[in-house]
């Protein structure tokens, strides 16, 4: 019988990862983390350095809902949080107006989906219960919201699943961490590792051999980590991968039922465009902005990045363009340059501007491919109408030997958040400390 001295491989140092890992080292279990990545956090990156002025998230930025865990995490990292501010504005046509709410419609919408019997896509529920020309906008918002919101494809997503977030409100009352989420996944692997747990960067796993009560993985460099169990949290996207492709993880023996049911989650793409500009820009601007939006919060457009926020209550002059779901995918392979033009242009309408002026102005930035990223391929989940099904194949461990957590097999109201990673690597744990009694 080998002589193991691992009892758990966690493999990701993200939220789900750290968050596991700890809670196992404190019972005892002797833990080794592999993360691929030069860095802690996956899908949570926040940075400080490329010219940027302060702590600038390319990943993860807001606190969406009550997410309990994440500020009760945050309290003791003694981080604070904050509410957004600004104005939000939309910008349609060329026309620029205030808007009160993220989506006009939404009591009509939601008062329909509660009444709806069974559960759809969403494509489907607009096109059955608001049709003709009258619901025309209606329809297109709502897709859109889904799209960029929830990075969701709306011809897959759950009507169910949407409209339990939507009523929940969770895209009015999105704080943001003061001074970012690093602070955050910082404590959790520095709790972890004074627990005992062992962090590996840079060690990316491309196949697991496996057996009942025995696993292995071989790093790269060719170090061998063998274990009595493995914990896996890559993103859905990874689990979604082609065998042989960048980033994608194999199993030895495979696991077909695992891959049928990962395809069957959503996993949406977004880039993020982060444009810094010098102070006063707007003033600076030549020539002259001519829709200043003041005290501006988000704008929202018709433009090919459509969604942009600033930073208010902190006068930064940061703002972050937002492209989410399958626009987001059409771009994945688009070269980072033609993003910034993409965006840069995008901005220029939003503000009534030139990309030239907004370049002279323009300090430091940064674009954020997640889709294009081989340790992600994507952002966050989204729920479909098979996710519950699928969920459960991938929380059954395989023979007390494999557990999988992370965001995109979480249960519960907040999918696609930080909440969904934390509470499924903290779930995750618990059940292999149950099945170890």
């Amino acid at each position: 019988m080998p002589d193991y001295s691992i009892d758990v491989l966690v493999i990701g140092a993200g939220a789900a990862g750290l968050l596991a890992a700890r809670d196992l080292a404190r019972i005892g279990r002797r833990v080794a983390i592999l993360e691929a990545r030069a860095r802690i956090g996956g899908r949570i990156h926040t940075f400080l350095e490329d010219g940027f002025t302060g702590p600038t998230e390319a990943g993860a930025e807001f606190i969406h809902g009550d997410a309990p865990l994440t500020r009760a995490l945050l309290r003791e990292a003694g981080a604070a949080w904050h509410s957004t501010a600004g104005r939000n504005y939309e910008v349609y046509a060329g026309q620029v107006r205030e808007s009160v709410e993220f989506l006009a419609d939404m009591p009509a919408l939601l008062q329909q989906l509660h009444a709806l019997p069974q559960d759809m896509p969403l494509a489907d529920f607009l096109t059955c219960y608001f049709p003709g020309d009258e619901h025309a906008t209606l329809r297109l918002q709502a897709s859109q919201f889904a799209e960029g919101y929830n990075l969701a494809d709306a011809a897959r997503a759950s009507a169910f699943a949407l409209r339990d977030e939507w009523a929940g409100g969770g895209a009015e009352d999105s704080p943001r961490p003061t001074g970012g989420y690093r602070q955050l996944v910082e404590l959790l692997r520095d709790q972890a590792t004074a627990a005992g747990a062992v962090l590996y960067l840079d060690t990316p796993v491309r196949q697991l051999t496996w057996e009942s009560g025995q696993v292995a993985a071989v790093s790269p460099t060719g170090q061998l980590f063998r274990a009595r169990q493995a914990l896996i949290t890559v993103p859905v996207g990874v689990l979604q991968a082609s065998a042989g492709t960048v980033g994608a993880l194999s199993f030895q023996p495979e696991l077909p039922e695992l891959r049928a049911a990962a395809r069957q989650l959503g996993f949406g793409a977004v880039i993020k465009v982060l444009l810094e500009f010098a102070p006063d820009f707007h003033r600076a601007a030549q020539p002259p902005l001519t829709q200043h939006l003041p005290e501006l919060g988000f704008a929202f457009s018709d433009a090919p990045v459509p969604t942009w926020w600033s930073q208010l209550p902190d006068a930064r002059p940061l703002l972050t363009g937002w492209l989410g779901g399958p626009a987001a995918t059409y771009h994945q392979h688009t070269p980072d340059e033609d993003l910034l033009q993409l965006a840069l242009e995008s901005l220029a309408y939003v503000l009534g501007s030139t990309v030239a002026a907004l370049r002279e102005q323009l300090v430091a930035y940064c674009v954020v491919n997640w889709a294009a990223d081989p340790w992600a391929r994507g952002a966050y989940s989204y729920a479909t109408v098979e996710a519950a099904a699928a969920r459960q194949t991938l929380l059954t461990p395989v023979e007390n030997t494999l557990f999988f957590a992370g965001e995109g097999v979480y249960e519960g109201p907040s999918t696609g958040t930080v909440e969904a990673a934390l509470v499924s690597g903290q779930d995750a744990a618990r059940r292999i400390l149950q099945i170890g009694k």
